[in-house]
């Protein structure tokens, strides 16, 4: 997908020794001309090596090289959140290490603070562990946004509690702030910050609102802190915002239309030097076509978005999201999206052409009478592929046995991106309302109804639907209410129906497997699909604990409902004789 976000920012960077020998401090910034700016933002990096720590100038320099190295490493699907507190955790056990390695006491190794800033969209993303701080400068007031990990041990010393490389576990403080246009975020290094008050930094940063070039002003704090007797090494970083994305609605739809619709294909028509074959499926959002590339002759399908949504900004952008997604995953379980190298002339993908059934039509051969091990077998690889899909922080949201294709040799091809939540994406700004898409009632879990943020568990709830159908040839283990539940009441008076009562053949400790992922509260379901999957292959001990243990610990609440029923019952026989 393109789509170009427009951040625009100024930057001033100043680091010095100050009247120490060494500069122990590091700094850096990277601000990507490429996609990336839309989906990863800009992040900038501050570090003070810590000077009781023999090797902090190494740890503060591994810490911003390998930040901004690592950072835009990580996969474009995944939030900012997971992709630096990731990389952070990595660097804090690889700083904690080389301190072992290296021989050193534990707290006097490679040990630093850190501050990082990221910029995406609209949303400022701050990361920060020891004494160095984030300021923000907005409509003349300046605020410090972190706070500081030390301990006052006398009036003179004080000692980190946190910081990188100090314990082999790191807990680094994360908050977002909204973004305004003119907003400046300021880092410093104690070294600055200890010596310079709030109105003389407050006095330094209202010449950066429209100064040009905002080393000067950098420099200007740390010669003010150098007046005011620092001993510490001195850096700062200077962060204006100069312009936010999505401006307006008519430039966010341009970007997205920069292509056209193709026009309706039939068989012998070329597009892009492709061969149409056949029209293979058509529906009112998009066309399915098979068609053959002459120079390798292999065959692919084309996906078309539907004319009806040519000027609907949400409708494209979900369809240019299907393939963004396709082209970053790569399993044996997920359906392949595939890259040709010659340009497009309209808006369309390409995949590869499965030979094979739908699950549905499976379902329907085989769901009276099913193989339980090849439910089993089946199911494994439903979870292998979701599981792909999660690591990528996205959510499928239309898992439904149509949206499964069973090749020639049996082997599951998890397919349609369509409703796909990718949580990175979800971090940009657009100026119209995105398309929401709900997955098939059949299969989708109960939040969707409820308008309650979906997680992975949604798609665990999914996968269990489409197990109980295929064991049992039922659509849902709630009977005929489950499609008519709208409320949290509604849901409240489902009651389930265990799979063995339809299908004998399915083990006990099968269907309470089933019955846990089904749960409607998905705080009850399991904390991962390894766990149910495990659950669906063997008995598990704890089922059999809690089918053995005392009413009075299973359910207090139905045990004293029976002993006021049977007294209420004693109570009216004694006064009837």
């Amino acid at each position: 997908m393109k789509l170009e976000l427009s951040l625009g920012i100024c930057v001033g960077q100043h680091s010095a020794a100050g009247v120490k020998d060494e500069n122990w401090d590091c700094l850096g910034i990277r601000v990507p001309n490429d996609s990336s700016l839309a989906t990863k933002g800009i992040a900038a990096v501050l570090a003070d090596g810590v000077s009781a720590a023999s090797a902090g100038k190494e740890a503060a320099a591994i810490c911003v090289q390998n930040f901004l190295g690592d950072y835009y490493s990580t996969p474009d699907s995944w939030q900012v959140k997971t992709s630096a507190q990731r990389v952070l955790t990595s660097l804090n056990r690889w700083l904690y290490s080389l301190t072992q390695s290296g021989g050193y006491e534990e707290e006097k190794g490679y040990i630093s603070t850190i501050c990082v800033v990221i910029l995406k969209s609209r949303t400022a993303h701050l990361f920060h562990a020891g004494d160095s701080r984030i300021y923000r400068l907005r409509k003349g007031k300046l605020e410090q946004l972190t706070k500081d990990h030390d301990v006052q041990f006398n009036k003179t010393t004080r000692y980190l509690n946190r910081a990188m490389g100090l314990n082999v576990s790191l807990r680094v403080d994360y908050k977002t702030v909204e973004l305004e246009q003119g907003d400046i975020f300021l880092t410093t290094t104690d070294g600055i910050h200890d010596f310079l008050s709030l109105e003389e930094m407050t006095s330094q940063l209202e010449a950066a609102e429209s100064a040009s070039e905002l080393d000067t002003i950098a420099g200007n704090l740390a010669a003010q802190a150098l007046l005011n007797e620092s001993k510490d090494n001195l850096s700062c970083q200077i962060i204006r915002v100069d312009t936010l994305p999505a401006a307006n609605r008519d430039e966010s739809m341009r970007q997205l239309s920069e292509l056209p619709f193709p026009p309706d294909l039939k068989a012998g028509d070329k597009l892009d030097g492709l061969e149409i074959i056949r029209t293979l499926t058509e529906s009112p959002r998009s066309t399915l076509y098979l068609v053959r590339d002459p120079a390798s002759q292999l065959e692919y399908v084309l996906k078309a978005p539907s004319v009806n949504f040519i000027d609907d900004p949400a409708y494209i952008e979900r369809f240019a999201m299907e393939e963004w997604i396709g082209k970053r995953l790569e399993h044996r379980n997920l359906l392949k999206i595939i890259s040709r190298p010659n340009e497009r002339s309209a808006q369309y993908y390409l995949m590869e052409h499965i030979m094979g059934t739908r699950l549905s039509d499976w379902i329907e051969a085989y769901g009276k009478s099913p193989d339980i091990q090849e439910v089993i077998r089946i199911a494994g690889e439903i979870i292998s592929g979701i599981r792909a899909l999660h690591r990528k922080e996205t959510i499928h949201q239309d898992l439904k046995p149509d949206n499964i294709l069973l090749d020639r040799d049996g082997h599951v091809k998890i397919i349609d991106y369509g409703s796909s939540r990718i949580a990175g994406i979800d971090e940009i700004s657009v100026n119209f309302d995105r398309e929401v898409a709900l997955g098939t009632v059949d299969y989708s879990a109960p939040e969707y109804r409820l308008n309650i943020d979906a997680t992975t568990a949604a798609d665990q709830f999914s996968i269990a639907m489409i197990i109980y159908h295929m064991l049992t040839g039922d659509r849902s283990p709630y009977g005929k209410k489950w499609e008519k539940a709208n409320n949290l009441r509604d849901f409240s008076l489902l009651e389930y129906r265990p799979s063995y009562q339809i299908q004998p053949l399915v083990p006990l400790w099968m269907d309470q497997a089933l019955e846990k992922a089904l749960r409607i509260n998905p705080s009850l379901r399991y904390d991962s699909l390894s766990e149910f999957l495990q659950d669906l292959k063997a008995p598990n001990p704890e089922f059999q604990r809690a089918k053995f243990q005392p009413l009075l610990e299973r359910n207090p609440l139905l045990l004293w409902k029976g002993i006021s029923l049977i007294l209420f019952i004693l109570l009216i026989l004694s006064l009837v004789f």
